[in-house]
């Protein structure tokens, strides 16, 4: 999409470059379709079913360290928490995964389990299945809609 130059101040705006403007904004507008695969459909337990356009969907990623380089016995739990970085409108839908970040097998043998989930946050907890020195993150999606 081309730029439409910065007029310089005092400049007089004239019909030439009122037509870029006209012509970019043209432009974004093709570029943002209204094809169906450009929704996205998020299920919310309080509201049902939303479809709404990929840019007004909020999609949030990211991770919590839970272990580094600890000694953990098998059949031990520990929790873990992430705050999104702006709040969600519903509570959204969260994927956690777990991470092996260091080079021990332990960190192979993990479940992870979403204890609650907000508009604002999640909670946790990962168990160690083995017993080792182990070095792990979560891994998470949040899909929802922006507050």
């Amino acid at each position: 999409m081309a730029k439409v130059p910065l007029p310089d101040r005092g400049q007089p705006l004239d019909v030439t470059y009122l037509y870029q403007i006209a012509n970019a904004l043209n432009d974004l507008s093709d570029s943002i379709s209204t094809a169906t695969y450009n929704y996205t459909s998020v299920d919310t337990r309080s509201v049902g079913r939303q479809d709404l356009k990929n840019s007004n969907a909020k999609f949030y990623a990211g991770y919590v360290d839970v272990t580094t380089d600890e000694t953990v016995s098998a059949n031990s739990t520990k929790p873990w928490s992430m705050s999104f970085a702006s709040d969600f409108k519903y509570i959204p839908i969260v994927t956690a995964t777990p991470l092996n970040t260091g080079t021990s097998t332990v960190g192979n043998d993990v479940t992870v389990t979403i204890t609650s989930v907000s508009t604002t946050g999640v909670n946790g907890v990962i168990r160690f299945n083995s017993s080792g020195n182990v070095s792990t993150s979560v891994n998470i999606v949040a899909i929802g809609i922006p507050a």
